[in-house]
């Protein structure tokens, strides 16, 4: 398939995960990837792998909060493959010390750091180049979190919250640029990231979650609309597991 013929990714968060999983996907639809994660190791096996199977990439190493790390991913990029039509933003952390009885500071500033001060860092080094273009796309993988309440801890759900924030002034300041914003929310999805949970899920509740190659497939939905449409806001959902947000059964 070639849904994505001609494109350029760059893929925030693709050591594991559903970072690594839409860079494959995008891959696999055409797209050249530039990839970022703080873990070097994963993600030079990562840009074998995807050269391996005839797929173009290049890998930098970056930690989202910090913005020169995020801007040497999006200018290498832009220096290998002329362009960037879109940013899949995906990292994203949290801590087994989640309650308010029990979060400190530096928790806190750990979450908000990398959840939402990166998703700022991801925004603002994108859009040079697509202004440039006249073009973009800007994909944030966020979580249900960001829509209810549930038990992730008030760092996590303040830092989805402030990414549909940062996503709705995104779209009302640069909409005459040709730059479009997607947030995606996901459901209960089998990730690294439960695995820091105070009480980690079994592997009976993993087998009825999301997988993260379903949420790659959204952020490939995405990026093929043309430029005139784009999806604002999508939420995804394991149907045995959870209905609005909220657990079942």
């Amino acid at each position: 398939m070639s849904r994505l013929k001609g494109q350029v990714a760059v893929v925030i968060g693709a050591s594991s995960g559903m970072g690594r999983a839409t860079a494959l996907a995008f891959v696999a639809e055409g797209a050249k990837v530039a990839i970022a994660a703080r873990r070097k190791a994963e993600l030079d096996g990562l840009a074998a792998e995807i050269k391996a199977l005839g797929g173009e990439a290049v890998a930098h190493p970056a930690d989202v909060s910090k913005r020169a790390d995020v801007d040497a991913v999006v200018q290498a990029a832009a220096q290998r493959y002329g362009r960037v039509d879109v940013l899949v933003n995906c990292a994203g952390v949290n801590t087994q010390n989640r309650q308010l009885a029990t979060l400190d500071q530096a928790g806190w500033d750990r979450i908000i750091g990398i959840n939402l001060t990166g998703a700022l860092h991801c925004t603002q080094a994108a859009l040079p180049k697509m202004r440039e273009q006249k073009s973009g796309l800007i994909i944030h993988v966020a979580s249900i979190s960001g829509l209810w309440g549930d038990f992730s801890g008030a760092a996590y759900q303040a830092s989805k919250h402030g990414i549909v924030g940062l996503a709705n002034a995104t779209r009302m300041e640069e909409r005459l640029n040709g730059i479009r914003v997607t947030v995606i929310y996901p459901g209960l999805c089998d990730t690294p990231i439960l695995n820091n949970r105070p009480v980690p899920p079994t592997k009976e509740q993993r087998d009825l979650m999301m997988k993260p190659e379903d949420i790659a497939q959204a952020c490939v939905f995405a990026a093929s609309l043309p430029p005139r449409t784009y999806v604002s806001d999508l939420v995804l959902m394991p149907g045995a597991l959870q209905c609005n947000g909220q657990p079942v059964g």
